[in-house]
């Protein structure tokens, strides 16, 4: 009988030491509570620092590439000059036929002070011609002499008219060349490279002295405006997104935030990866920036007024369902629910009411069923 005491002591003892130290840990969970406020809708995306364009500066002609000292990573002025082209025999080209248009420049005004003193003595030969036509009329001059002087007024006209045709010649010469010059000095330009814009070097193609081909790029220019994030966002949470929308921009390479906005939107999804391209730009455009590093990019769509939050770590799946454990009076109930929102360690629904009790599941715990009792832990 003693015997029989003794053991069912023990296994009582047993059991309540099975029961407070395996049952009740099993059966034990920490519980919080929903909550209404304001939650922003976020869209998450990763990306690439790209550009809109990307200025390829080159040369339209192929020669030794001169005076490139530009770097990468230099910051350059519009019409900054990047290089210049071995032009060979062309700048000796323009120097001539500059020589010539002034050469024809000062044989047309000699030719035009001749013909301008052959008008005047043409003139004064036809004055003459009229007087002794008169004399010669009345017979008190011989033919002969009236004939000296009607060759002497008809050569005066020819000499006025071949000076002007000789003026003439010149000038359409001078016109000729002066095209020709003027295509030379154009062309000579070419042979100096200067940038289109603003904008930072990103990659310079070639090395001083180098022979360049016919229209090959020296180095490739960025706009500081035209930076942006390339970022590719899956098409079932990227319809909200508009441009305008604020964002925010975190670098690979730092850790800091930096605000943003999206700037543009392609018009075509990728049929492929079911993502549309959404291009995000900095505010302020940190420098040095670097292309094609990689970003991670939160853009606010919106703004849920008066939401139900709860912790994302208290939502779990029951019957092929998501949704919270609810507890009341120590007993619980799965209550699905359906998520409209996450921002940071909460997410957002309408199926709740606020200032519920909801059981953050342990996987070290009992699973949880329908109408189990549990012990909240204070």
């Amino acid at each position: 009988m003693k015997k029989s005491i003794i053991i069912a002591s023990i296994v009582a003892v047993v059991g309540f030491g099975i029961y407070q130290k395996v049952y009740v840990p099993k059966h034990t969970f920490k519980i919080t509570q929903t909550q209404t406020a304001n939650m922003p809708v976020v869209v998450n995306g990763v990306g690439n620092v790209g550009a809109k364009d990307i200025y390829k500066v080159g040369t339209i002609y192929g020669g030794k590439v001169l005076d490139f000292t530009v770097n990468e990573g230099e910051f350059i002025k519009k019409g900054t000059v990047v290089a210049h082209i071995d032009s060979v025999d062309l700048k000796d080209k323009i120097v001539e036929a500059k020589a010539t248009v002034a050469k024809l420049k000062n044989d047309i005004n000699s030719l035009t002070l001749d013909r301008d003193s052959a008008i005047a003595t043409s003139i004064y030969q036809d004055e003459i011609l009229a007087k002794n036509k008169k004399l010669y009329k009345k017979g008190a001059i011989s033919q002969l002499d009236f004939e000296k002087y009607n060759t002497n007024a008809i050569t005066s006209h020819l000499k006025v008219k071949s000076l002007s045709e000789k003026i003439k010649s010149l000038q359409n010469q001078k016109i000729q060349i002066e095209s020709s010059l003027a295509g030379l000095v154009q062309r000579y330009k070419r042979y100096t490279i200067v940038s289109p814009i603003d904008g930072y070097i990103t990659k310079k193609l070639v090395a001083p002295y180098q022979i360049a081909m016919p229209n090959q790029a020296l180095i490739e220019v960025v706009n500081p405006k035209d930076i942006w994030i390339k970022t590719y966002i899956d098409t079932r949470i990227s319809g909200d997104v508009k441009i305008g929308d604020k964002a925010t921009i975190k670098l690979r390479s730092s850790e800091k935030l930096y605000s943003a906005k999206v700037v543009n939107i392609k018009p075509v999804n990728n049929s492929v990866t079911n993502e549309r391209e959404i291009d995000v730009a900095f505010d302020n455009l940190p420098i040095p920036f670097y292309l094609e590093e990689q970003a991670i990019v939160n853009i606010n769509i919106k703004v849920l007024k008066d939401i139900i939050k709860v912790p994302t770590n208290t939502i779990t799946v029951y019957n092929e369902k998501s949704g919270v454990w609810i507890e009341k009076d120590n007993e619980v109930q799965f209550h699905p629910i359906k998520i409209v929102a996450h921002k940071g360690k909460f997410s957002a629904t309408k199926d709740l009411s606020s200032n519920e009790n909801i059981v953050i599941p342990n996987p070290k715990n009992k699973a949880l069923f329908n109408g189990m009792n549990i012990n909240i832990k204070k």
